[in-house]
């Protein structure tokens, strides 16, 4: 090869290194100027339901209940730029998913998270979601609200028992199919898996077994002793654990609730709710059980044995701590300094 056909061969080699360098450092270049988010999506665990300050549309307005509350946990995370609720009350897997569904009045949660993606730089997508499918966890505290006005009647965990593990069995493949659809809205907003955190969180137990005599009635926690017991140390544990399936078989982090409220649950602080993380009964419990509430007495109902604004100030921290630890699970423990942590 001649010495001018050599140079000629080099220039042409050193110009593809150039282009080929350039291509690659092209996107690292293009800053993604768009603030940053963190997104909520699921039922009224999330949504804020019992924390109060409602966001307006949310409140009853036109059929809307979904009570977004300006308090929830995605709000008290301190993640990302803005924070952004769109879960709602009552949801359950459905809901979240794709699927054409409505829910007091608004559409699937996934497809409005890819319009909010598309519009932020979405850091983190944390999903809550299950309670209302196979579970019924609404219909489930009532049966044992109804359990305890029937004293001569068996308990409401005689029967749920063993029916408890079908439920969540049944509940798990839905939940599947709202976290994978999550992921695929991600993607069809242009997000690559690794650019963002999922996370999958389970619930906290709303009541103990270990509530104070005083409010351990209709006016605090009208549920049998028996019964709180099975709910706090059996039913939620064992969601946790089927949600935990779920987290596993779809790649996204799992955030363990179960035990989040322990000892701050509803009626468990005898001088008042001032110390408890649970909203004890907010309506007359016979009514509810008897049908007696008229339209917005049932969204109050609602609000009975969800965490209130200072729970969720406690979840969002666990929440944040988890996130930044990069772990891949935890579990929401109350510590020696009073809040709740994200222990591995």
């Amino acid at each position: 090869m001649s010495s001018r056909r050599r140079a000629a061969v080099c220039a042409a080699g050193i110009a593809a290194l150039f282009v080929a360098g350039a291509a690659v450092a092209a996107p690292a270049s293009a800053e993604d100027t768009r603030p940053t988010a963190i997104v909520s999506l699921g039922d009224s665990a999330i949504s804020g339901e019992g924390a109060g300050n409602y966001e307006p549309g949310t409140r009853g307005e036109n059929g809307d209940w979904c009570h977004r509350s300006l308090n929830a946990l995605v709000h008290r995370t301190a993640l990302a730029q803005r924070s952004i609720n769109l879960a709602c009350s009552g949801a359950d897997a459905a809901n979240v998913s794709l699927a054409d569904t409505s829910h007091y009045t608004e559409g699937s949660q996934a497809r409005r998270l890819i319009d909010v993606a598309r519009q932020y730089r979405v850091t983190t997508v944390i999903v809550q979601v299950g309670a209302n499918d196979e579970p019924a966890f609404a219909d489930t505290v009532l049966d044992c609200v109804g359990a305890w006005i029937n004293p001569f009647g068996s308990s409401c965990s005689s029967t749920l028992a063993g029916q408890w593990p079908g439920r969540l069995a049944a509940m798990a493949p839905r939940v599947e199919v709202a976290v994978r659809d999550v992921r695929t809205a991600m993607s069809t907003a242009g997000y690559a898996a690794s650019s963002y955190k999922l996370i999958l969180a389970s619930y906290a137990s709303p009541f103990t077994e270990r509530m104070d005599p005083i409010w351990h009635g209709p006016d605090g926690c009208p549920i049998r002793i028996s019964d709180a017991r099975w709910g706090r140390t059996s039913a939620v544990p064992q969601l946790s654990e089927a949600l935990r399936g779920v987290a596993s078989r779809t790649g996204a982090r799992f955030l363990d609730f179960s035990r989040a409220t322990e000892g701050r649950e509803a009626c468990s602080n005898w001088s008042s709710s001032s110390g408890e993380w649970q909203n004890r009964v907010t309506v007359d419990p016979f009514a509810w059980w008897y049908g007696g509430l008229d339209a917005f007495g049932i969204h109050t109902a609602q609000e009975s044995f969800h965490p209130n604004a200072t729970g969720h100030g406690q979840l969002g921290r666990c929440v944040r701590e988890f996130v930044l630890s990069g772990a891949s699970t935890a579990r929401c423990l109350i510590g020696g300094d009073g809040n709740l942590h994200a222990v591995a």
